[in-house]
């Protein structure tokens, strides 16, 4: 839904199981209606669509897009951003760390988001910008600090990542419509902090991109640089930049000092907790944590101690299992926790984080685009878990609260 300042907002709907576009379709018409009646009756009603790689394929076949859009129409209801993180499964069956498979060293990464730029260009807005969220390169994990085999990654990723900067110059030429890829990092990514952002821009995507631009396009320096930032953009996703301890303001700044854009910011929420030398709350938190340690997907720890000395653990059980090994002051995890709470028993959320968020964006106006991105329903405890109209919709209604 739009917002003042000519902000959007939705929910991601990756919280929707289904691989199919069939599948897809049959639970955006469940949900997505019911949904609008509740927090934008009046008013068109935005929608962050996640599809897989099988989805994409068969949504471009026979009269699929056509009924789509008239869907949407007929709804009142508009697309403006895309998930292109999860290439392939992503409910029901284990996830972890192929989350990041394919990634951008393959040809099958580079067809997908091309693939969905094409859809996503069909059905835009006119006056909108149009953003797709994707994978920070690759998982660092695979490659075991093999700087040989991490500068082939950098490379060859960068070189598949201009092939899509490409792409979407000839698309805007042809179109009018302004299109961006927001890359996401996240803990154990590739790209995971502002600092290797901002590394990766200079190192790499510049110095690459300023010859392949000229190459494709005749643009002198200056202005690839203008036409890579234009096309390639962040997606600042609010609980993986918590987890590992960066204050939104200082990161804002690090960017636009830069000149790099926020295509996307997701709101989204991580667990922390605070131990003191009380041993019987240290056990509660622990046990708390255990509840949330679920097979599905990854939930990195990152912990700090009492000399901010910062040690990341690529899940719970490995957290967990070298607890005692340091005297943590604080743990923070990758959940994707509801965002309108602020306490878990004796766990916490980052909620805080997006509060600042809000207010950064109000005075900045640091992006268009907002998502909520809390995925994790079918995974939380029992206790938890309510209906999915009820929980994307109180998400929804505390933003509307909170973010204007």
């Amino acid at each position: 839904m739009q917002l003042k300042n000519n902000q959007h907002l939705t929910y991601c709907t990756n919280i929707h199981k289904g691989e199919s576009w069939s599948e897809v379709f049959t639970y955006l018409k469940q949900y997505i209606p019911e949904i609008k009646s509740q927090v934008s009756p009046d008013s068109p009603f935005g929608i962050g669509i996640r599809l897989s790689d099988l989805a994409s394929k068969q949504l471009l076949e026979g009269q699929a897009l056509d009924h789509f859009k008239s869907w949407l129409t007929e709804n009142e209801l508009y697309v403006f951003t895309m998930n292109g993180f999860p290439f392939g499964s992503f409910h029901g069956e284990r996830v972890k760390d192929q989350v990041h498979h394919p990634d951008w060293t393959t040809r099958e990464r580079v067809d997908y988001t091309v693939r969905l730029f094409k859809i996503l260009a069909e059905i835009l807005p006119e006056g909108v910008d149009g953003g797709i969220s994707t994978s920070p390169i690759s998982y660092k994990l695979w490659w075991n600090h093999d700087n040989q085999a991490l500068n082939e990654i950098w490379e060859k990723g960068t070189r598949h990542l201009l092939e899509v900067i490409k792409y979407l110059i000839e698309l805007e030429k042809e179109t009018g419509k302004k299109l961006h890829l927001d890359i996401e990092p996240e803990p154990d990514g590739l790209l995971e902090n502002t600092a290797e952002v901002l590394t990766y821009f200079q190192k790499w995507l510049i110095p690459m991109g300023t010859p392949f631009l000229k190459e494709h396009f005749g643009f002198e320096a200056e202005e690839a640089e203008r036409r890579i930032k234009s096309h390639l953009q962040i997606c600042y996703d609010v609980c993986h930049f918590a987890v590992v301890y960066e204050e939104p303001d200082q990161v804002f700044q690090a960017f636009r000092s830069a000149g790099i854009g926020i295509g996307k910011i997701q709101i989204s929420a991580a667990l922390k907790a605070l131990f003191t030398s009380d041993a019987g709350k240290t056990a509660h938190i622990l046990e708390d944590f255990h509840h949330f340690n679920e097979p599905t997907y990854l939930h990195q720890v990152v912990g700090r101690d009492a000399s901010d000395v910062k040690y990341q653990y690529n899940d719970l059980p490995a957290a967990i299992e070298h607890f005692p090994d340091r005297d943590f002051r604080e743990w923070r995890s990758h959940f994707h926790v509801p965002v309108f709470l602020d306490k878990y028993d004796q766990l916490e959320s980052t909620q805080e984080d997006i509060l600042k968020v809000f207010a950064l964006n109000k005075v900045h106006e640091i992006t268009q685009h907002l998502e909520v991105e809390t995925y994790t329903w079918e995974v939380l405890p029992q206790a938890m878990q309510v209906d999915l109209t009820t929980s994307i919709t109180r998400e929804l209604n505390w933003v509307l609260k909170n973010v204007q």
